[in-house]
């Protein structure tokens, strides 16, 4: 089957190569063939090593396909279920998922150190986040396929796979943002303009948009921003809308020190910072102990869109449903698995919201 891979961290470009096969089919797994898959920026993280990853490796977390073969032992999924490719998914049983926190499951890890694919010629190859859906087909665990109704496209599906659930979780899960409230949201890419969608959801009265791409602060206006600006005008939004007390919310969707600084001092004393970006290991956030007590800023981090993964996945397709979110709009580019680079190059350069390829 094609595949695109990353033969070395560090490289620009992905490898589609015709000699790939998916791997390690057996006892509880499922084998998927993709129909879409979203390029998101943590693959790109991924490639250059700021997420860690062994290469070589197929990049792709967001998928979106159907069930072809299933193993006997499985009994949640049959062949031609349509289903979600979810890349962290819940146990059911750890401490998290008895309380309800599915989205920081650790078992879904132990998958990521497995190849999923080999290349006929032998040699193994890993995906990313122990998926990697910019492939044809992949082998899963069965808790990874997860079923969707039969009226959720696949290049919609794709988004609800990490992206769209994450931002969305972030307002409504996570920072659980009240209705009125004021809410600034730095980063607005796909997952800044779901969190920009879950505080229109959650009724937040003023909802700023901070990009540096003006193509990106216009896009946010049409998916519920009431204002956009560039980081530079942040400070005056702020004194302006807030009248110098800072938001109520603010989103760091980045995943960069000076963005959640940023973050940090855009939000009022008693606020909410929650931190939604993926990060490297070695960039340090400073904070110091005065401003810490005396703010009482409270900082909440946001993986995977916080609280039980499958039941936000159920939530964001009724709300899709309902015309409350839109999620079609958000593929700004749909490409081909071949023009995988060109998509690349668009997202590096900011030009895109969301690429979803077609497999």
């Amino acid at each position: 089957m094609r595949a695109a891979i990353l033969q070395e961290t560090g490289q620009d470009k992905l490898e589609v190569r015709d000699d790939v096969e998916a791997v390690g089919f057996g006892p509880g797994k499922v084998r998927v063939r993709l129909h879409s898959t979203g390029l998101c920026h943590s693959d790109l993280s991924a490639m250059t090593g700021v997420l860690p990853q062994p290469a070589p490796f197929v990049p792709g977390h967001e998928g979106a396909g159907d069930v072809v073969e299933v193993a006997d032992d499985v009994t949640g999924a049959k062949p031609g279920d349509r289903v979600i490719v979810c890349w962290l998914p819940p146990c059911g049983t750890c401490p998290s998922c008895r309380r309800g926190q599915g989205n920081l499951c650790l078992t879904g890890f132990m998958n990521a150190g497995t190849p999923n694919f080999r290349f006929t010629a032998g040699a193994d190859v890993f995906g990313f986040a122990g998926t990697g859906t910019f492939a044809e087909e992949t082998v899963l665990p069965a808790g990874c396929a997860v079923p969707i109704p039969d009226d959720l496209p696949y290049d919609v599906a794709a988004l609800i796979g990490c992206g769209v659930t994450t931002g969305i979780g972030a307002a409504l899960n996570t920072a659980e943002v009240e209705p009125g409230s004021s809410v600034a949201v730095i980063g607005c890419g796909g997952v800044g303009i779901s969190a920009v969608q879950g505080a229109r959801v959650a009724g937040a009265a003023e909802i700023v948009a901070v990009d540096p791409v003006a193509s990106r602060r216009e896009a946010a206006l049409g998916f519920g921003a009431t204002e956009a600006v560039a980081p530079d005008a942040l400070a005056d939004a702020g004194q302006r809308i807030t009248a110098g007390e800072g938001f109520d919310y603010v989103f760091e969707v980045v995943g960069k020190s000076a963005t959640a600084r940023a973050a940090y001092e855009a939000t009022r004393r008693g606020g909410t910072v929650c931190v939604v970006g993926a990060g490297a290991m070695d960039d340090f956030a400073q904070f110091n102990m005065f401003e810490l007590f005396f703010d009482e800023k409270r900082i909440l981090p946001s993986i995977y869109g916080g609280g039980d993964v499958l039941r936000s996945y159920e939530r964001i397709t009724k709300l899709w449903r309902a015309g409350r979110i839109d999620l079609e709009s958000m593929i700004t580019h749909r490409v081909r698995l071949d023009e995988v680079n060109e998509a690349i190059t668009q997202m590096r350069s900011g030009e895109a919201l969301r690429t979803c390829i077609s497999l």
